[in-house]
């Protein structure tokens, strides 16, 4: 009876360590002047769905958060489609926030284009990005 006791206890521990809701992990990059934190809604996302990104910039050198610059979120797939939104700045001190939908699913390339302020050059970071397919419509 003791050992079944503490089957059941060992069982529930291990399901209420497991029960915590999974959340997309952040993608790090880094241009020549500043490092990026990307952080997209549901990773990886489904087509046909606004997808909301937080991207934190921050000074590669001093490692202060960038505030009030200015930038945009873009991606094109092989076959054309193309989705980009320019960044709002956020509540958060260096958090800016773009919302993108992507028509398609497979691999897409994106990129973020930022600058400080408008008198500094746009620097540029890329990398690729699965799309699954679009989530079937809920039954009426």
């Amino acid at each position: 009876m003791k050992r079944i006791v503490m089957a059941v206890l060992g069982v529930l521990a291990v399901t209420a360590c497991g029960a915590s809701e999974a959340r997309p992990r952040a993608l790090r990059q880094g241009s020549e002047s500043y490092l990026f934190e990307i952080l997209p809604e549901e990773a990886p996302p489904h087509a046909r769905q606004p997808i909301k990104y937080t991207v934190t910039v921050t000074d590669r050198k001093t490692h202060q958060r960038i505030e009030n610059g200015e930038g945009r979120i873009f991606a094109n797939d092989s076959a054309g489609a193309r989705t980009w939104d320019g960044f709002v700045y956020g509540p958060e001190v260096g958090t800016y926030h773009a919302t993108v939908n992507f028509t398609t699913s497979g691999t897409w390339a994106m990129a973020i284009q930022f600058r400080r302020d408008s008198l500094r050059r746009l620097e540029r970071i890329d990398w690729m990005q699965d799309i699954l397919n679009e989530r079937p419509s809920p039954p009426p």
